[in-house]
């Protein structure tokens, strides 16, 4: 028996839990004592991820629906514990994924840090992220995520779990998912660190005048009252809305529907930075290969790696020290053998969670052998858990590497 399968059976597994209850393109409504209905652990409705080539398609099935603001916890033990609190923030680009699948099963990270691992889902595409007027007003995906780290402040010490000592975790869209959390009000001491795994901030937020429009455009593809179609036209128009945008703006990475600034809880790009991030510790990086997921016709991977994640997170990170948060960053240069795709994006996942048997299928894995991605997994997940536990990751071994870091405290 592997160390890894060992971990897996001494950590307890408790979920789906529903968090909030919602109507469709609706805030999410904290839950009533008197609401106990269970849940079937619904994920959102989606269509199959744009990076099954490089991840593969997920090993597990989940029944989708709108039900699906639900979490799964996973803990060493449900005492007094007062255990650090990781909250993972699912990527797929807004539009797919789950907290709840078992590529992101916490067992591993419990069990090794003594931490409590919570999974989250949220709403995605236009049930999410639609901007329309009289219809949705935005961002209730982004709404979900301060829903779920309010129950998790509220519950999370019957799991073992300190409230004050709350990590979020984000990787791609959730990664831009822990940006925006970390600059909301509404989010601010619900969690005292963050890290940020391959967010393409450049594309964190749509103007509102430019998300009505392609909100328009999705009604128009819909051809009915978006409050009451059914959930395949809803993806069929989302998936139109994709294609539409893909045509008329040229960028590749950027998805149809994501959070739109300028509204409520975002405010516009001119808004005071610094007052929600103060005293924060944050830890931020890229994998050395990442736009090797989005390759384009004459692209150059590393160059487009530097201008896609490297500069616009270096960037932020300059202006979090400046505000007064301490800042940490990464760089992942790990090349599985026999992958074409190097270090491309989501390299780190199976590595964080130590879920190899849910990742066995991934191409980006190649042909590297199980021992050699578990000896490193155990090497990222202790310099994560180290900054979960204190704040600093500490010395990261090859091929992890420290990332440039402004340290202007």
């Amino acid at each position: 028996m592997t160390d890894t399968m060992k971990a897996r059976t001494e950590v307890i597994r408790t979920g789906p839990i529903r968090y909030a209850t919602a109507e469709r393109f609706e805030r999410p409504r904290p839950l009533t004592d008197h609401d106990l209905r269970p849940t079937d652990g619904e994920i959102s409705p989606q269509p199959p991820s744009r990076l099954d080539f490089v991840m593969g398609p997920p090993l597990d099935s989940r029944p989708q629906g709108e039900d699906c603001l639900n979490l799964s916890i996973t803990t060493p033990a449900r005492d007094a514990g007062a255990r650090p609190v990781l909250v993972w923030l699912h990527g797929g680009g807004f539009s797919s994924g789950a907290g709840l699948m078992d590529w992101y099963d916490g067992g591993v990270l419990a069990a090794e840090g003594d931490v409590v691992v919570v999974g989250v889902n949220y709403r995605l595409g236009a049930l999410g992220y639609l901007c329309l007027d009289g219809v949705s007003e935005g961002n209730l995906g982004l709404y979900d995520q301060v829903a779920a780290l309010r129950w998790v402040h509220t519950h999370i010490a019957a799991y073992g779990g300190d409230p004050a000592n709350v990590t979020i975790l984000g990787q791609s869209a959730g990664g831009i998912s822990a940006r925006l959390l970390m600059e909301l009000p509404e989010a601010r001491g619900l969690f005292r660190r963050a890290v940020l795994q391959s967010a393409p901030l450049e594309i964190t937020a749509r103007p509102h005048k430019e998300s009505l429009a392609l909100g328009q455009y999705f009604a128009d593809a819909l051809g009915a009252d978006p409050r009451t179609a059914d959930i395949p036209a809803i993806l069929a128009a989302q998936g139109e809305t994709a294609r539409f945008h893909l045509r008329t703006a040229g960028r590749r990475m950027e998805p149809a529907f994501v959070p739109v600034e300028g509204i409520d809880p975002l405010p516009g790009p001119s808004a005071p930075f610094g007052e929600s991030v103060r005293g924060l510790d944050v830890l931020y990086g890229w994998n050395a290969d990442d736009m090797a997921a989005f390759q384009g016709e004459d692209e150059d991977t590393a160059v487009r790696t530097h201008e896609v994640y490297e500069e616009p997170l270096t960037r932020y990170g300059e202006r979090l020290a400046a505000a007064g948060a301490r800042v940490h960053a990464y760089r992942i240069d790990w090349r599985p053998a026999g992958s074409p795709l190097g270090a491309t994006h989501c390299l780190e996942l199976p590595l964080l969670f130590g879920t190899y048997d849910a990742w066995r299928s991934a191409p980006m894995l190649g042909t590297t052998p199980r021992a050699e991605i578990e000896e490193l997994g155990r090497a990222l997940r202790s310099a994560w858990l180290a900054f979960v536990r204190t704040g600093k990751p500490g010395a990261l071994p090859a091929p992890l590497t420290d990332g440039p870091v402004p340290r202007p405290w």
